[in-house]
């Protein structure tokens, strides 16, 4: 009876934490869909991402990230969504989901050596896949569209690195490693009350 007790207990605590983040990712990428440098936004919901995929796991993470390349898709995709409506779809989800799945495996197969190495690397590989994903997209699917972009640039590829994804790479793993500290502390504070539960 206990053990059923504390089954229902984690799923619902698992149920709460993860509708809380999926809400925070949707508000934060609402935000920064206004908030563009260069041709595209830049993305501040990788933490809350992180948080999920950390706290609660891989499935988590790549949930949040569903639920992030839904809201990129609806605010900030019209551009490539006059090029190639699969593409885009495919490009969107796949880099949300991607980057919140790699950063739960990371941080499960660091975690138990070292927490905060563990954050430090998921933190870095979420955008590490996030806008990788979206440069293999940009070149199987929109490759044409981004040539006519590239003027000035030594080639497609080039400004594909430096003008659609350099600031904004920066700006959002900067943001992840800064905000390492704070989840490292939701982290701790998460489980201290489980174990709190448990005694």
């Amino acid at each position: 009876m206990a053990n059923t007790n504390t089954n229902t207990t984690r799923k619902t605590t698992v149920l709460v934490g993860v509708g809380i983040l999926t809400a925070l990712v949707i508000v934060l990428q609402t935000i920064a869909s206004g908030i563009h440098i260069g041709p595209f936004s830049i993305t501040l919901v990788l933490a809350p991402i992180i948080i999920g995929a950390a706290l609660y796991g891989v499935f988590a993470g790549a949930w949040l990230g569903l639920v992030f390349g839904i809201v990129v898709l609806l605010t900030d995709a019209g551009l490539f969504l006059a090029v190639s409506v699969p593409g885009t779809i495919v490009v969107c989800l796949a880099k949300g989901i991607l980057a919140g799945a790699a950063a739960g495996v990371v941080y499960k197969l660091l975690a138990k050596k070292n927490r905060l190495l563990a954050v430090i690397i998921a933190s870095l590989v979420a955008p590490v896949v996030n806008t990788g994903i979206f440069l293999i997209g940009c070149r199987l699917f929109f490759f044409d569209l981004i040539q006519e972009w590239a003027v000035g640039y030594e080639s497609a590829v080039a400004f594909m690195f430096l003008g659609l994804v350099g600031v904004n790479f920066l700006v959002e793993t900067t943001v992840n490693l800064v905000l390492s500290s704070v989840i490292v502390q939701i982290l701790q504070i998460a489980s201290k009350q489980v174990s709190l539960k448990k005694a």
